[in-house]
């Protein structure tokens, strides 16, 4: 087992000794064949940095999705609960013989807004 794990770490090593050479070799070749771009940034230093800048972009937008998808479902459940409430209003309205007044034309484009059903 132990023999095992020995092998894991020196293949770990080697790949990461080969991703340095890479990384160099990249580097290398770049100040060869781009000599004119010693004033500007190194090609592979700006996507390090795009790494580094990427991240917490994609920590916000995970988080952006998650709190939309809360909002959007909190909204369906309010929907959902006005459209009872209106729908029990209106019951009782007719159970106790009260005049039902018109909606307004602001209040039937709320109801279409929120899709109530019972009000449109």
């Amino acid at each position: 087992m132990e023999a095992e794990v020995d092998k894991l770490e020196l293949m770990f090593q080697k790949a990461d000794s080969d991703l340095n050479c890479i990384q160099y070799k990249l580097e290398y070749e770049i100040k060869i064949n781009h000599p004119d771009s010693s004033g500007k940034k190194n090609p592979v230093t700006l996507l390090k940095e795009l790494s580094a800048i990427k991240s917490p972009y994609q920590t916000l937008h995970a988080r952006l999705s998650t709190a939309a998808l809360e909002q959007k479902e909190t909204k369906s459940r309010i929907c959902a609960t006005l459209n009872k409430t209106m729908t029990m209003i209106q019951e009782l309205q007719k159970q106790s013989d009260l005049e039902l007044s018109p909606l307004t034309e602001e209040e039937k484009a709320a109801a279409e807004h929120f899709k109530f059903s019972a009000l449109v």
